[in-house]
């Protein structure tokens, strides 16, 4: 999974992606790894890998992960080459889901770029530029289509259908959430990678103050879940300063500064959740005594595509997925001990892994 994070400048986006990045390491004892100088993987903090690395006392435990991507340079004109446009458009057309961080705090020694806080112009100045690198692309496509439109069919159907997605990015209307008739709009929609189709997660960034009731009394955050509702996205509540703080401390510390703050959970926690959540994303295990490991999987995905994560052979040569619940294993401690009482499942091609799965595929290639 790839985060791009964006904001306009000052709105601490790059404070939470520093913090972000080396909390999630530390958390998770994965290293840090630098690709970029704004790309870091952090590791997904899951409890159940840990346990179950313990039970198989496992050499190794990976957990799952996902890469952020600090996007520079998006301001006002960026889609025109302002800031650092074109190198932002490269890096955010590559991101499954944007993370959008908005300025929901006063503060006269931080200066604002449009000189007032306001989340919602905040959003809107950043989503116009997006349309704009839109209407780019698809002026592009509706051209080369427009050639033989007329003599074809399907070109003709894909030239409609270009049309209708021009109409509503010129009514300043996202992609998200448009509805396509059927597969062919449907693939489509996807080679041409619109920015305004991916999935946005916002995050309040707010002062400390206002952690402990998750923004409930700050008018700037109940302003932008406003605005987020209406497109269907989901918003959670963060300091980026506290999560600066919270990244130099070991797990121990973490948990007992959370609690005097009155939160139960780290804006990494928080920012997880809302990308599974988003993105409609989980995980499956597995586990021996080599390794214990999570692997992230779309929900619905079926028992041979989730094999083919782990090597394309198992998908390939799929027979049989034996297959447990993470809690049903833990309870009974060993795999045995789980099929002597019948918990232990034979599934097929067909079956539906589940969120928490403890699976071992059986293949023949």
């Amino acid at each position: 999974m790839k985060l791009g994070i964006v904001g306009l400048p000052n709105v601490g986006k790059s404070t939470l992606f520093n913090s972000l990045t080396k909390a999630g390491a530390e958390a998770a004892n994965y290293p840090f790894c630098t690709i970029d100088p704004n790309v870091g993987v952090v590791a997904v903090p899951d409890e159940r890998i840990k346990k179950l690395g313990e039970l198989y006392h496992s050499k190794k435990v990976t957990p799952a992960v996902i890469e952020f991507v600090d996007i520079a340079g998006l301001v006002k004109g960026a889609s025109k080459g302002e800031g650092l446009g074109n190198q932002f458009l490269a890096n955010i057309r590559e991101v499954d889901a944007i993370v959008h961080v908005v300025r929901c705090f006063d503060d006269d020694n931080v200066v604002h770029v449009d000189g007032s806080v306001d989340p919602v112009r905040d959003v809107e100045t950043i989503d116009l530029e997006l349309i704009f690198a839109d209407l780019e692309v698809l002026e592009r496509r509706i051209a080369k289509v427009a050639k033989t439109a007329r003599m074809d069919k399907t070109a003709g159907k894909e030239h409609a259908f270009l049309l209708r997605i021009k109409e509503r990015l010129e009514n300043n209307t996202a992609v998200r959430g448009m509805e396509c008739a059927d597969e062919d709009e449907t693939k489509w929609l996807h080679e041409y990678n619109l920015l305004t189709e991916k999935p946005v997660i916002f995050a309040a960034n707010v002062t400390e103050s206002d952690l402990a009731d998750d923004g409930a009394s700050n008018p700037y955050v109940q302003a932008l879940k406003a605005h987020a509702q209406k497109e269907g996205s989901a918003v959670f509540v963060i300091s980026a300063q506290i999560e600066q703080e919270i990244s130099e401390l070991d797990d121990e510390e973490k948990a007992e500064f959370l609690q005097d703050l009155g939160v139960t959970q780290s804006g990494l926690d928080k920012l997880i959740e809302a990308s599974y959540d988003t993105l409609g994303l989980m995980s499956f295990l597995t586990t021996g005594e080599d390794e214990t490991r999570a692997w992230t999987i779309t929900k619905g995905t079926k028992a041979p595509q989730a094999a083919g994560k782990i090597h394309t052979d198992f998908e390939r040569g799929f027979i049989k997925a034996e297959v447990i619940g993470y809690e049903d294993l833990l309870r009974e401690g060993s795999s045995a001990a789980a099929k002597e009482k019948g918990l232990m499942r034979m599934e097929g091609k067909e079956y539906v892994v589940q969120d928490g799965d403890v699976i071992l595929f059986r293949f023949n290639v």
